[in-house]
């Protein structure tokens, strides 16, 4: 950054000013990082999911949330459930996750567990040695695709969504049940313990067929956590609190801004420009009309 204001914009500028500088912008952008973080609890459908962080060579966990409005980001030190937990106001809408232990307190509020991730598992299954488990996987891929298949019709127009409800999910439902306690009968390691995991979270298998907004997968979250990762990889995350809050703040600025169609330079320099003027916060989120 240093090498870049003086290259470019002829502007020298210490080391310790830049951090200093970051610390600043950081406070100014808390008002809009908390309007993300309001906005995705009041959603009615939103991903979740995490990756690493280091602060200092310490492992810590980056989480993002994200529904169709807005996208927060929060650096904290672990990916357990009262931390996770800790990140809402509200226990509200359908969470769409992956089968993770700590997402459990969702539970009565209709979570949506991501099919990706099971057909990974059934994948896993299908490419196995063993002929029993490799034919369960194969069975479970199958109907995982023609349920799939279904629901890209329901998006596309050529489904209507009680015909995918009539149809299609009440008979996905009790087949794949039906094959994933094959599993568990099969009594063979690695196998049979997944799909008790799995029938475990059966409840949350079809809550996308009936809530409106909620998709079958949680590929929403994860490319919006892809940039992020890619900043830890090349800077090898931060090395205090106030990195953290800058990196979350200033991602959750970019990510929403895109959602709202709106550019994202602009919005950050206004919002430096009102800061550094005493007036009032600009609002990240458009009112909706």
């Amino acid at each position: 950054m240093r090498q870049l204001l003086r290259d470019v914009l002829g502007v020298p500028i210490a080391l310790g000013s830049v951090s200093n500088v970051e610390k600043k912008v950081a406070e100014m952008l808390a008002p809009a990082h908390q309007e993300a973080a309001t906005a995705v609890d009041r959603a009615q459908a939103k991903n979740a999911d995490a990756t690493t962080w280091r602060q200092s060579g310490d492992n810590r966990t980056l989480w993002v949330i994200a529904s169709k409005l807005a996208t927060v980001f929060h650096i904290v030190g672990d990916a357990s459930t009262d931390t996770f937990r800790g990140l809402f106001s509200t226990l509200r809408g359908v969470l769409m996750t992956d089968r993770g232990s700590q997402f459990g307190f969702w539970a009565i509020q209709r979570p949506q567990v991501c099919w990706a991730h099971l057909i990974r598992k059934f994948a896993a299954f299908a490419e196995g040695t063993d002929p029993e488990v490799r034919a369960l996987g194969e069975h479970l891929l199958i109907h995982a695709q023609v349920m799939l298949h279904a629901w890209h019709r329901v998006r596309d127009g050529t489904l209507d969504k009680r015909s995918f409800q009539e149809v299609v999910a009440p008979r996905a439902d009790a087949i794949i049940a039906g094959l994933l306690q094959r599993g568990v009968a099969m009594k063979r390691r690695g196998v049979s313990g997944a799909c008790k995991n799995m029938l475990a979270h059966r409840p949350a298998f079809f809550t996308f067929a009936t809530a409106p907004g909620v998709e079958p997968t949680n590929n929403h979250a994860e490319p919006e956590i892809r940039a992020f990762v890619l900043w830890r990889k090349t800077s090898l995350g931060s090395q205090s609190d106030r990195g953290d809050r800058f990196a979350e703040r200033v991602m959750t600025v970019i990510h929403t801004c895109r959602k709202q169609d709106r550019h994202a330079l602009d919005f950050l320099r206004d919002t430096i420009d009102a800061g550094l003027r005493g007036l009032q916060t600009l609002a990240l989120i458009s009112p909706t009309p």
